[in-house]
C-alpha cells in the first residue's frame, strides 16, 4: 500500500470516528434533553405552585418585553373587565331600547346594551318589568354610575350605600357601588322591598324616593312612570319622540335631594 493510501485511508477513519463520535453525543444529549423535560412536566404537575410561579414569570418577561418593543404593556383581560357589549347582538326589543336610551341620554349604546341585557335577566328572576328598572336608572341618574346626591344616594339607581352597605359584602364591600352591575342588582332589591311594603307601583316609587309618608314626591313617580310607558312602546317597534329637556345629568333632579332623610328612615336593610 503506498503512502498516499495509508494516508487516505487514515483521513476516512478519522472522519468516522469524528462523525460517530459526534452522532452519540448529539444522540445523548438530545436523550438528556428529553428526560429533563419530562421530569420538569413531572415536577411541574406535581407542584401545582411552581408551575403558578413559572407562568408568573413568564408573562412578567413577556410584559416587559412588550413594553421595551412598543412602549406599554398589553392588558389581555381589559375586555373581560369593561361593562359594556355589541347591541347587534342582542334581541330585537333589547336593541331597540339601547339605541333609543343611547340617542336620548347620549350614552354610548354599547355600555347601555349591557344595562338593558341585565335588566331583563333580573326582571325575569324579580318579576318586575324590565322596562321600569331602566326607568328608574334613567330618572335617577340619567345613567351615570358615579353619580352621588347630596345625601348620599349613589350609583345607577342611586341606592343609600351606607343604608345598604350590608348587600354589598357578597360584592365586595361598599365601593362595588359605582360598579354599574352591581348597583343595579342592589337597587332592584331595594325597589322590589319598596314596592312589596307599598303594596303598589306608584306606593313604591314613592318610598324608593324617600316620599313615602308625604304628599308631594317632587314628581318622582310620575316621572319613572312616563319613561317606562315610553320604553314599553319602544320595546314594541313604535317611534318614540325623545321629549326635549328630559336627560337627567344629577341626581337631584329625581327629588332626591329634598326627601333624602325619609329615604334613609324608610329603606332598611333587608
Amino acid at each position: 500500500m503506498t503512502a498516499s493510501k495509508k494516508i487516505t485511508l487514515g483521513l476516512r477513519t478519522f472522519a468516522t470516528d469524528i462523525a460517530q463520535g459526534f452522532f452519540e453525543i448529539t444522540h445523548n444529549g438530545f436523550a438528556l434533553v428529553g428526560l429533563a423535560v419530562i421530569f420538569a412536566v413531572i415536577a411541574l404537575t406535581a407542584r401545582p405552585e411552581l408551575r403558578q410561579v413559572g407562568e408568573i414569570r413568564l408573562f412578567s418577561w413577556l410584559q416587559t418585553r412588550q413594553i421595551a418593543v412598543t412602549g406599554s404593556a398589553t392588558e389581555i383581560d381589559a375586555v373581560d373587565r369593561a361593562t359594556a357589549s355589541n347591541p347587534q347582538d342582542l334581541p330585537k326589543q333589547q336593541a331597540a331600547i339601547a339605541y333609543w336610551l343611547s340617542k336620548k341620554y347620549r350614552i354610548a349604546p354599547e355600555p347601555l346594551s349591557a344595562l338593558v341585557t341585565e335588566a331583563y335577566e333580573i326582571g325575569t328572576h324579580t318579576k318586575l318589568d324590565p322596562t321600569l328598572i331602566l326607568a328608574v336608572m334613567a330618572v335617577e341618574s340619567g345613567f351615570n354610575p358615579f353619580a352621588q346626591s347630596a345625601v348620599g344616594a349613589q350609583g345607577l339607581m342611586q341606592v343609600m350605600t351606607q343604608v345598604h352597605s350590608d348587600k354589598y359584602e357578597n360584592f365586595g364591600g361598599k365601593l362595588a357601588a359605582f360598579d354599574p352591575l352591581t348597583n343595579l342588582r342592589v337597587g332592584v332589591k331595594v325597589l322590589q322591598e319598596c314596592i312589596s311594603r307599598a303594596g303598589s307601583l306608584e306606593g313604591g316609587l314613592r318610598s324608593y324616593v324617600g316620599a313615602a309618608h308625604i304628599e308631594d314626591d317632587g314628581g318622582y313617580a310620575g316621572k319613572v312612570m312616563a319613561e317606562h310607558a315610553r320604553l314599553q312602546l319602544v320595546a314594541k317597534g313604535r317611534q318614540v319622540p325623545l321629549t326635549a329637556n328630559q336627560t337627567v345629568a344629577a341626581p337631584a333632579a329625581s327629588g332626591r335631594s329634598d326627601h333624602g332623610p325619609d329615604k334613609v328612615a324608610l329603606l332598611s336593610p333587608f
